[in-house]
């Protein structure tokens, strides 16, 4: 069951739509949502400061449009992967800058904790990470023991419950499909589950979860770990149900008047690159 929206609400859209942004324009539009594209990063006087409004974009396009459009975007702690458990994380995570890790001389993973500027991936040591010409030294990254992921999930979470779900790699590569029609299925929502339910207070009330399966080859065993959290107004929906996506895009990134107390410490401006 989707979560029905006044007549009044409108979601705004960048110029350029991806998949999923059409996807939820679609169900906007079913529920009686108004849906404005808009020709650039700037919001017509009809829609400015209107009440109702939401946007599902990229971090500059979001950047340049929410304030005109009185909208909160909700989104993760940069630290919040580096403060988990170790029995959600499955290893060493570490938040600090570009420039610390260039000292690095052993393999690692790097990527940021929302903008997507650097190329998130394994580097054999800090000298592979792009100069100072690229990104600056203070820019924040976080540093990861390298693992192995045999197949990974996102989850649309909101209120601290998977509301909606999909598959989207398998062994590395790009492999969406329906959380119903996969395998671990029960195994990914009992993990989600563990996982909320011990730290749904560090994350914002609509966020986005990537879950995947860990191959540990010292230890000879499987084990479900986090992969990351991202932004729900800018996170890929794969195969999920596109309805009740929208449901969590409509939540982290709507109405400056309807933030609650709880989601005002995940209220950071977003990245203006990326």
């Amino acid at each position: 069951m989707t979560i029905a929206a006044p007549v009044s609400e409108f979601l705004v859209l960048p110029p350029r739509l991806d998949d999923t942004a059409a996807l939820l324009a679609a169900a906007a539009r079913r529920r009686g949502l108004a849906v404005e594209q808009l020709a650039g990063p700037v919001v017509p006087d009809r829609r400015r400061h209107a009440p109702g409004g939401h946007l599902y974009g990229g971090p500059i396009f979001a950047g340049a449009v929410a304030a005109d459009l009185d909208l909160v975007l909700l989104e993760p702690a940069d630290d919040w992967l580096a403060r988990l458990p170790y029995e959600y994380s499955r290893r060493e995570i570490a938040l600090t800058t570009l420039g610390e890790a260039r000292w690095s001389r052993t393999p690692m993973f790097v990527k940021q904790p929302r903008d997507k500027t650097l190329p998130a991936g394994v580097y054999a040591d800090g000298s592979r990470l792009p100069g100072d010409h690229t990104l600056s030294a203070d820019t924040p990254v976080l540093v990861a023991d390298i693992v192995t992921f045999l197949v990974e999930y996102r989850l649309f979470v909101l209120d601290a419950t998977v509301h909606a779900a999909s598959r989207y790699a398998v062994n590395g590569r790009l492999d969406p499909a329906p959380i119903g029609a996969c395998q671990h299925r029960d195994a990914v929502l009992d993990f989600a589950e563990s996982l909320l339910k011990g730290c749904a207070d560090s994350l914002p009330s609509a966020v986005v979860v990537d879950v995947g399966l860990v191959s540990d080859a010292d230890r000879g065993d499987e084990h479900w770990a986090v992969v990351e959290a991202n932004m729900a107004w800018f996170s890929t929906s794969y195969a999920a149900d596109p309805d009740r996506v929208l449901d969590v895009v409509l939540r982290a990134a709507g109405p400056r008047d309807r933030l609650t107390a709880r989601d005002q410490v995940f209220t950071k401006n977003p990245t203006t690159s990326g």
